[in-house]
């Protein structure tokens, strides 16, 4: 049949607040033109991330209802520690609060200072994370992902051959550490196939570098590696999962994506010294090492939902729901992500908006005018959020002007998703109205969070 139906049932549900377009003009005005600002009952449907925002299920929440708070030794963690060791195969599990704390831990433990973390594209926090420990990321995205409209399978992928030249050019030892995101967020969802994952663990283990994986939307990564790469066509999602940890040295993650959770996430590792610089620095800044800043419930709710993910039903309606509304936009010849990713939309501002200078901000400006139009809460990754200044202080540019829809876990229909499209395709036919903004107030780090902006007057 081709109606995408939802494969579960809704067992409690929550009110969406309307508003008018004259009240959203005022509600993004107040918040500075930022939807971090917009307070959460303000938007109607909120797509500004699907980190922590997932609808858990029957079984997770009777899970929580068992989860055992006690300080160490909780049955709750060793509950967690044997579905996250049985995905993995790695012994040492780490728990932190979410995944940018297992990023802080890992990164302050590696040494890198003046050293390069190698990527196929950083995220946000990860990179604040590199930066923050005195590393320098180096994002090495393949040449067919900086092209946004062109179609191709694996847009994930790491550059192999831009690898090979950087540890020739400046040496292995100067590379701390690899770590490939999948699916890769920054790049528009794009999946990183096997092969490409063998090549990079093949690369790390010819110079001694470790190899990593930023594993918090694994399932999704693994579900596109059954769909198109036909050697993995019989296998299971989850074979596939564990055959891809199989070749990492570590993962990170953030639970609050592919596990469904509310709150969570966790470092694995092989190796029993680096795990335990990490447990020391864990409980001077989380918690104890069983519970690493969670509560016992929610780390039922993580080992739970970790098996959940790998169902094959799920997987295909989620993909397929993203791909729904990337083809009616595509119908629309709105200028957006291809192919469809795994858990967003990803508009290309850059070109939905052309007549908006780059200093300007078009990805925000795109974000800000959703918002107003519909009440949608997106979020701009682009050059607000990964942009440099030069020494003369003019922006340097990111690699791509994307505005990321992030699709909650179970929480919206096809109706809402038949919505979104209708906005966006409005916007897009008043996109010549729209101008351009700047910023008035911002942080070193980070500043798409808390960054204040104007429009051009």
């Amino acid at each position: 049949m081709k109606t995408i139906i939802e494969p579960f049932k809704i067992k409690s549900v929550e009110p969406i607040f309307i508003t008018t377009v004259e009240e959203r003009v005022q509600i993004i005005k107040d918040a500075f033109y930022n939807p971090f600002l917009i307070p959460a009952e303000k938007v109607l449907i909120d797509l500004l991330t699907d980190s922590g925002t997932s609808a858990m299920s029957s079984s997770q929440w009777a899970g929580m209802m068992i989860g055992d708070e006690s300080y160490a030794g909780s049955p709750s963690f060793f509950r967690f520690e044997n579905t996250v060791k049985d995905l993995t195969n790695m012994p040492f599990i780490i728990p932190t609060h979410q995944g940018r704390a297992a990023e802080k831990i890992l990164f302050s433990v590696l040494g890198a200072k003046g050293k390069m973390v190698v990527s196929n594209t950083l995220f946000d926090t990860t990179r604040a994370n590199v930066e923050a420990s005195g590393a320098i990321g180096v994002d090495l995205l393949c040449s067919e992902g900086k092209l946004p409209n062109v179609p191709s399978d694996f847009k994930g992928n790491l550059d192999i051959e831009a690898f090979k030249s950087l540890i020739d050019k400046n040496g292995a030892d100067n590379i701390a550490i690899c770590i490939l995101t999948v699916t890769n967020n920054s790049g528009g969802g794009q999946p990183v196939s096997m092969q490409n994952i063998i090549d990079v663990k093949n690369i790390c283990k010819l110079n001694g570098i470790s190899f990593f994986l930023d594993a918090c939307r694994f399932a999704e990564n693994c579900y596109f590696i059954k769909l198109r790469e036909k050697k993995y066509a019989d296998s299971s999602v989850e074979q596939i999962a564990k055959e891809m940890f199989s070749y990492a040295d570590g993962c990170t993650m953030s639970a609050k994506k592919d596990a469904f959770a509310n709150m969570g996430g966790f470092l694995a590792l092989h190796n029993e010294d680096l795990s335990n610089k990490c447990k020391n620095l864990l409980i001077l800044t989380e918690g104890f090492t069983t519970y690493g800043g969670l509560s016992g419930r929610d780390l039922e709710a993580i080992a739970i939902g970790l098996k959940e993910v790998l169902q094959e039903d799920y997987l295909k309606y989620r993909i397929n729901s993203i791909e729904y509304l990337t083809n009616k936009l595509i119908k629309e010849n709105i200028p957006v992500m291809q192919p469809a990713g795994g858990h967003a939309v990803y508009l290309d501002a850059k070109q939905f908006l052309s007549h908006i200078p780059i200093e300007q901000f078009p990805g925000q400006v795109l974000v800000t005018a959703l918002f107003i139009e519909g009440g949608i809460r997106a979020v701009e990754i682009g050059s607000l959020m990964f942009g440099k200044y030069d020494s003369m202080n003019q922006l340097i540019p990111a690699q791509m002007e994307l505005v990321r829809l992030a699709i909650p876990r179970r929480v919206y229909t096809q109706s809402h998703i038949d919505y979104v499209a209708e906005v966006i395709i409005e916007v897009y036919k008043k996109r010549d109205a729209l101008k351009g903004l700047v910023i008035t107030s911002e942080q070193p780090v980070l500043r798409h969070f808390t960054a204040k902006l104007a429009p051009v007057s």
